[in-house]
């Protein structure tokens, strides 16, 4: 098979807009229909006009748990039944823990030992056996497949799956829903679940919409791989976006290259600046990974005077006790 047809393949697993429909039909029972706020204090900032879809108050703190309900409840009954398994630091960890809880199948969640314990406690809270891993991709993949040996039970991953994203692209379909006039969305990526699913309903409702993803500039594989046309290894560095640390793979890159216009980067301290704004204008709590798709905006790193761009706040799970901006100035 030669590559172009390896590609052409890829790119038919990707889910089209009413794949992603069918997915809000089968998850809204389960989900909230999550806000959009806005605020002419930081529509004055940035000279354009700012509509925030706010995941961060999406059950489990995040939008992983719209694909997740979507994977988990797409499943036939006798796959249901061997349970589902998952690698995930957090937010994808939770999601698939309740979404399974809601299904009454057991759900086995690998985790990296250094990850954030107040995600770790909301998974056990959900009903999710953890496993712990090591925080490299080997050891994580290692223990993933032994689970799941002795198991049986479903690998669900937290984007290299069709079906996750179909249900992450059902929050960019809300929002386009409610402001349906939008020059530009701007969503978070790491793996690309969930731009990959922003993409693909926001250019099917809205062809002529420019569609950004934002980055950490100490993650910005997905930045590096856009450039280069091929996928790039995650940085050495590190970043307080934690969830933002995962690799781009075959499927999602093959969407975000037919679908995404731009990515841009936020450095660490216009993150932390942007948490703080978002509490202090918008009254949330918006966890790192989830306020780079704002800190772009808020920091000029892409074209916004005199645009409608709508933004998502992918999650809002941060141990309060580590807060970034709270902390005393040196």
């Amino acid at each position: 098979m030669t590559a172009p047809q390896t590609e052409k393949a890829v790119e038919s697993l990707a889910p089209d807009l009413a794949t992603i429909r069918a997915a809000h039909e089968r998850i809204r029972a389960h989900i909230h229909r999550t806000p959009v706020f806005t605020s002419e204090t930081l529509d004055a900032m940035t000279s354009a006009h700012l509509f925030f879809k706010c995941e961060n108050l999406q059950k489990t703190g995040s939008f992983k748990f719209r694909g997740a309900t979507n994977a988990i409840f797409s499943l036939t009954e006798e796959e249901a039944r061997r349970g589902v398994v998952t690698v995930s630091s957090g937010n994808h960890a939770g999601a698939i823990s309740l979404a399974a809880r809601r299904r009454g199948i057991p759900a086995w969640i690998v985790m990296p030992r250094n990850a954030p314990r107040a995600k770790r406690v909301a998974v056990e809270s959900y009903g999710g056996q953890v496993t712990e891993c090591e925080y490299d991709i080997a050891s994580r993949d290692a223990v993933c497949k032994t689970v799941q040996e002795k198991t049986g039970a479903i690998l669900i991953h937290p984007y290299n799956n069709a079906r996750v994203i179909a249900g992450q692209g059902t929050a960019a379909l809300e929002l386009l829903e409610d402001v349906p006039d939008l020059d530009i969305v701007v969503a978070p990526v790491s793996g690309g679940g969930l731009l990959s699913g922003t993409a693909i309903s926001s250019k099917s409702l809205r062809p002529s919409i420019r569609v950004v993803g934002a980055e950490p500039k100490n993650a910005d594989d997905a930045y590096r791989s856009f450039a280069a046309g091929k996928i790039k290894p995650a940085a050495k560095t590190e970043t307080i976006a934690d969830g933002l640390r995962a690799v781009l793979c075959p499927l999602t890159f093959s969407i975000l290259r037919q679908h995404v216009d731009e990515i841009a980067l936020a450095s660490e301290e216009e993150i932390i600046a942007t948490m703080r704004l978002l509490w202090e204008r918008l009254k949330l709590i918006v966890e790192p990974s989830g306020a780079v798709s704002a800190a772009i905006v808020l920091h000029n790193k892409i074209a916004a005077r005199g645009k409608r761009i709508g933004i998502i706040l992918s999650g809002g799970n941060l141990d309060l006790d580590q807060i970034p901006f709270s902390r005393p100035a040196k």
